[in-house]
């Protein structure tokens, strides 16, 4: 017997039970809200999200209403009634949404075919003399309307399919009948439907469409990227929403193009996978970060072809196009034009020696490849030839004059940012020339010309096109958005390297079309994010990604609230992990989290929970006067910032009303007034209230996460709308919770914590380097550092060797390395047995044991570690890392092992060859992108992170000894360290220079046969 497990009243549910109680079968009905009465009847999990779904006798699942039908159904129409099927079809694609949407118009038409087919017919069912699937499924979607003036044309068909046995059984059967959830669950099914439904402009009201900068799927974006494009425009969609403005936030990730060739070719994938991998990478992160888009969509689709070609060939209709023979680079190895990108050399006008074919990192000028001098084929590593071939040039010249007009007009009206108008007016004074469209690629949107079919539409003709397509893809009337400039408005936000296609290419691009195309009206652009002294960068790795802040475990309003802190607005900014925690400590915790707790705590304690609201005398209203004047300035000056899309100003204001209810707060003396004057005492705590809910308002768009767990504390499902309304209302806060309201059922708690130093200082190291530098280091330990355990201690008596053990221990050198950063060797152990042979095993058991007992764990000290001396015979530079050095290093066994070193930055390749090193040679082998590390190369990093230096043993010392630390046995060290133990971990921090520069554990010397381990400068630096 199959199980139906759905809520009881819901209309939906009456398809399956009436085709089952037409059709015979047997069928239990279970409640979703009590699983322990159909969970043992599945096979796996149920389906995520469904409300409704039926389990089969085997075990599976049907999770759609008219499947469910169809399937209990069957006897019901042996054989294909194509009647039936299209009444079925129709009632899905028709009915259900005019019903469910509350369309009216779409519901009299409907019900108006309805009535024809019924009259025509002149009989009581829709496909013939009997009941049919076709009227069950019709009947379903109307009941919840059976009675009501829309469904009067067909009141009599509903009235007798309701008089029906199997559907009067069936209703009875899902609860329909006895009116405890009949309506509630159609009610909230029909709000949850109209959420969901793609918005169109709405004529009268204010339509604004917002965009932000299409991310590339080439890597994880990291903080700079989205405080640039993604989460600016999310707060600028979640004001607008709160200002009631009907706005659709559209994203999605840009896939076509060179460095998707390139990534896939790095990770040996196709486009296709690269661009899934990174796709679902991209949208995790967004979603974890809030990021609340109406659609978050992608550029490989048949709208985008469909769209770009069409605006191609409008463009070559009005003669906005031209073919140009060019030279460009070839590729002989490869057989084919190289790309942009498949182009690196040095830049000619600042002289980097590693720019890229279309723009130089270094100086970001626009670059084109044949301008670079020493051109290299990234690929294969050869010298391209020059060849000509023919591209198609958007005539850029010939719109120069629209173009202008628009900016002219634009750029006021909107309000551009300074930057924006900056860098627009340059390229429009130095004369706009032809510009290529079309590249030499397979992946990208295929160029609809004749000759052309081995090309794509260059990325940044096509990338914009997206925005466009996207839209198509979230709803079929796009055109009501993207051809529409009276109605609409368009607001994009990037970051300033965008801003030319922006400001430029893509209105030229529209404008030449001559047709009504939705024109950007404000734009909002954000100039660069470093990271501490350095810059981000997603290609390079550089910096925090969207990964690693959720691996933070710091929630996600505290970055989100730094991000927008800190947004380069005017000018350039830094993430700054000190200024991080001390606006995480200061601001969130001392300033809001403080006041929010201080208040609701106080309600909760002398108020019994309640708001008391002031009292009719009248008392303290005064002082909350005077409270609700600086307040509502506030939210004033809030709105206009937001409006003007001045995130940072509009932030501060939310801040500053905090800060004036803290204030308020500790001048009235609330805690004194409730033991003097009580009636005074509820006005005060009432307007503390009232901040506490406007600031859950006012902070939803920067910090949703964070309002949402205030609304709970203070017992309110929605933050209220910041209308005009809420702006008069906040003169005085007294009033805006009601006298009486019941705050959250649980005790209220604080919503933020300090970050101390101690994580400031782990957190600078953890992310420090490039990601290839952190893989590599994840890759020799296995997992994330830990720290210290408490190991064996050193036997008495100083060290033998000539220098002295450093006065502070080793620990403290440690400390400062990992607060200053990581050093940059990376890892790898070898299989097998030591140089000398096996490590010794202990007997098991004791005397007198019963059978013995496990072998006693070794203290975790330096003695687990296999450290040799060894001579690197040659090294260069990793193929697929930038970083990395693979070395060939003699450890004094029959072959040579490979080990791979993030040292590339630190110290030439010349200075690696035939250098003598010691190493960990009893790591758990590592894949170094593609290249097995079979040992850890030891260096010192100083603590201001400035040198990274080998750690070198003395001349006279043979290659695979093994070194020795006074008071540890170092005589017998693991095969191979567990790397689940993370033993490594726990002896590096004792691992440090002392002041005369010689390598120490826990301030004695490592030592050789030929005596110390040095660094030739770093003191008082961290070994790893």
């Amino acid at each position: 017997m199959s199980t139906l497990v759905c809520r009881p009243g819901d209309p939906a549910a009456l398809k399956a039970a009436a085709a089952a109680a037409a059709a015979g079968s047997q069928l239990a009905v279970a409640s979703l809200a009590e699983p322990g009465s159909w969970k043992k009847a599945l096979e796996g999990e149920a389906p995520a999200g469904a409300r409704l779904f039926l389990i089969l006798p085997d075990g599976t699942v049907l999770a759609e209403a008219n499947a469910a039908a169809r399937y209990l159904g069957n006897s019901l129409a042996p054989k294909l009634d194509l009647n039936v099927e299209s009444w079925i079809e129709w009632e899905e694609r028709c009915l259900r949404p005019a019903v469910y949407g509350g369309d009216a118009a779409a519901l009299a038409a409907a019900v108006g075919r309805l009535a024809a087919a019924l009259g025509a017919s002149g009989g009581q069912f829709l496909a013939g003399g009997q009941l049919s699937l076709a009227d069950i499924v019709v009947y379903a979607t109307l009941s919840p309307l059976a009675g009501s003036e829309a469904a009067t044309p067909v009141a009599s068909y509903l009235a007798g399919l309701a008089s029906q046995p199997a559907i009067a059984a069936a209703a009875e059967q899902v609860s329909l009948t006895d009116g405890s959830d009949a309506g509630s669950v159609f009610l909230a099914d029909c709000a949850e439907f109209k959420a969901a439904r793609p918005k169109l402009p709405i004529p009268g009201q204010r339509n604004i469409l917002i965009t932000s900068a299409l991310p590339y799927v080439n890597n994880v974006p990291h903080l700079g990227n989205i405080i640039g494009c993604v989460l600016s425009a999310d707060v600028y969609a979640r004001f607008c929403r709160a200002r009631g403005y009907n706005c659709v936030y559209v994203c999605g990730t840009d896939e076509y193009g060179t460095a998707t060739e390139t990534k896939a070719l790095e990770e040996g994938l196709t486009c296709q996978q690269i661009c899934d991998k990174y796709h679902a990478i991209h949208k995790a992160i967004y979603e974890w970060f809030d990021i609340g888009f109406d659609k978050f969509g992608r550029t490989p689709t048949r709208a985008q072809t469909q769209i770009g070609q069409d605006i191609f060939r409008t463009l070559q209709q009005r003669g906005c196009l031209v073919e140009q023979t060019i030279e460009q680079l070839y590729s002989e190895p490869l057989g084919k034009f190289l790309a942009d990108r498949f182009v690196i050399g040095t830049c000619p006008k600042c002289k980097y020696e590693d720019a890229r074919g279309d723009q130089c990192d270094a100086c970001g000028s626009l670059l084109n490849p044949t301008e670079l001098i020493n051109p290299k084929c990234k690929l294969t590593g050869s010298t391209p030839v020059v060849r000509q071939t023919k591209h198609i040039f958007l005539d850029l010249p010939k719109l120069s004059e629209d173009l202008q007009a628009y900016i002219d007009r634009t750029s006021t009206q909107g309000g551009w940012s300074s930057n924006c108008v900056q860098v627009t007016k340059a390229w429009m004074e130095q004369g706009l020339k032809v510009r290529c469209i079309t590249r030499d690629l397979k992946w990208g949107t295929p160029v609809p010309l004749e000759g052309y079919q081995d090309k794509v539409f260059y990325v940044w003709f096509d990338a914009p096109i997206g925005y466009i397509s996207i839209t198509a893809n979230y709803c079929d009337q796009w055109e009501a958005w993207w051809r529409n400039p009276k109605d609409v408005e368009l607001v994009q936000f990037m970051g300033k390297d965008n801003v030319p296609f922006h400001t430029v290419i893509f209105p030229a691009t529209l404008l030449g079309t001559q047709e009504p195309w939705t024109m950007m009206k404000s734009i909002s652009v954000t100039e660069y994010l470093n990271y501490e002294d350095g810059k981000f960068s997603k290609s390079r790795g550089v910096g925090v990604f969207g990964n690693d802040a959720k691996d933070t475990g710091i929630p996600v309003e505290v970055w989100r609230y730094y991000l927008l802190a800190v947004r380069p607005e005017t000018s350039d900014s830094a993430f700054q992990w000190d200024d991080f925690a001390a606006k995480n400590n200061a601001e969130l915790n001392d300033n809001l989290g403080n006041f929010i707790n201080r208040t609701l705590k106080f309600i909760w304690a002398r108020f019994d929970k309640h708001v008391p609201g002031p009292a009719a005398s009248g008392a303290g209203m005064e002082a909350v006067r005077g409270l609700g004047e600086k307040v509502s300035a506030l939210v004033e000056q809030y709105i206009a910032a937001l409006e003007g899309l001045r995130m940072k100003e509009a932030l501060k204001c939310a801040m500053l009303v905090s800060k004036a209810g803290n204030a308020f707060f500790q001048e009235t003396e609330i805690w004194v007034a409730y033991k003097q004057d009580k009636e005074a005492c509820a006005a005060y705590i009432s307007a503390c209230a009232g901040v506490v809910l406007l600031l859950a308002a006012l902070l939803q768009p920067f910090m949703p996460s964070f309002t949402a767990k205030l609304l709970a504390q203070l017992g309110i499902a929605e933050a209220p709308l910041l209308s005009d309304d809420l702006v008069k209302a906040a003169a005085n806060p007294a009033a805006l919770l009601q006298a009486a309201h019941p705050i959250g059922a649980s005790e209220p708690t604080p919503l933020f914590r300090k970050i101390s130093d101690d994580e400031v200082a782990q957190l600078r190291a953890r992310y420090a380097g490039s990601q290839a530098d952190r893989n590599a280091a994840a890759a020799a330990s296995s997992s994330s550092a830990a720290g210290p355990a408490a190991g064996g201690k050193a036997a008495k008596g100083g060290a033998k060797a000539a220098v002295a053990p450093a006065a502070s221990g080793g620990k403290a050198a440690g400390k400062a390395a990992g607060r200053e950063g990581k050093a940059a060797a990376a890892a790898g152990g070898a299989d097998g047995a030591a140089a000398d042979g096996k490590a010794a095993k202990k007997e098991k058991g004791a005397a007198g044991g019963k059978g013995g007992g496990q072998e006693p764990e070794r203290p975790l000290d330096v003695g687990r570690l296999d450290l040799r001396v060894g001579l690197i015979n040659k090294a260069w530079r990793h193929p697929d890392a930038e970083s990395l050095y693979v070395e060939e290093v003699d450890v004094g066994e029959e072959a040579p092992r490979t080990v791979v070193s993030g040292l590339v930055k630190h110290i030439p390749e010349a200075e690696m060859q035939q250098r003598r090193v010691v190493l960990v040679c009893n790591l758990k082998p590592a894949n170094m992108r593609g290249v097995q590390s079979q040992a850890m190369v030891l260096a010192a990093t100083a603590p201001d992170g400035s040198k990274v230096e080998l750690v070198e043993p003395p001349a006279g010392a043979a290659i695979g000894e093994r070194l020795q630390v006074e008071g540890f046995d170092c005589s017998a060290p693991d095969e191979q360290l567990p790397p689940k133990k993370k033993i490594f971990e726990a002896v590096a921090p004792d691992l440090a220079t002392n002041e005369q520069c010689v390598a120490c554990y826990r301030g004695f010397p490592l030592l050789t046969s030929a005596g110390p381990c040095t660094v030739k400068s770093v003191a008082g630096g961290g070994i790893k």
